[in-house]
């Protein structure tokens, strides 16, 4: 049970992280021009995303919110499906690492569409002026980084072979 705990606990963390981002991104760059933190290639840029990932589905905030409640209860329900709950010590924690980072993006940015109306977006990558990667917020990160993991997990975990 202490173990659920932490996992609560460090997505709580997370998830007020990317509050605190996003509030400052909303305070600062809001209306104002991109911040370039390294010239040709990583600027702070204001963007308001009211759609999912690389803007599909503009315009479809409260589809998209319910869709992460649904996706968020059902993540938990079947974590057992989803994480890998037994095995080798390492396996364990990077699955709980795993775990705490898709809860703490899922409702980081399901928090922006119910009480903004579209999720904040502003670290943007890019190569000079030529080349663009969608903007992103470290609710974004936490859900990347979350599905690199599990995919690394069902590769590299020994155990669980042919389930899904």
């Amino acid at each position: 049970m202490f173990g659920i705990f932490r996992l609560f606990l460090a997505s709580i963390h997370l998830v007020v992280i990317d509050a605190i981002t996003k509030e400052l991104a909303v305070h600062y760059l809001k209306g104002a021009p991109s911040v370039s933190l390294i010239p040709g290639f990583f600027d702070l840029a204001y963007v308001e995303n009211r759609g999912c990932a690389w803007g599909m589905f503009q315009g479809h905030v409260w589809p998209l919110a319910l869709f992460a409640v649904l996706a968020l209860v059902v993540v938990a329900w079947r974590r057992r499906d989803f994480f890998f709950l037994e095995g080798p010590l390492w396996v364990r924690r990077t699955s709980a690492v795993a775990e705490c980072l898709l809860y703490a993006g899922i409702v980081g940015n399901m928090i922006d569409r119910v009480f903004r109306g579209a999720v904040v977006d502003f670290l943007s990558f890019h190569w000079r002026e030529t080349w663009y990667f969608p903007c992103f917020n470290v609710a974004d990160v936490a859900i990347s980084s979350a599905a690199i993991l599990l995919v690394f997990l069902s590769f590299a975990a020994p155990g669980r072979k042919g389930k899904c």
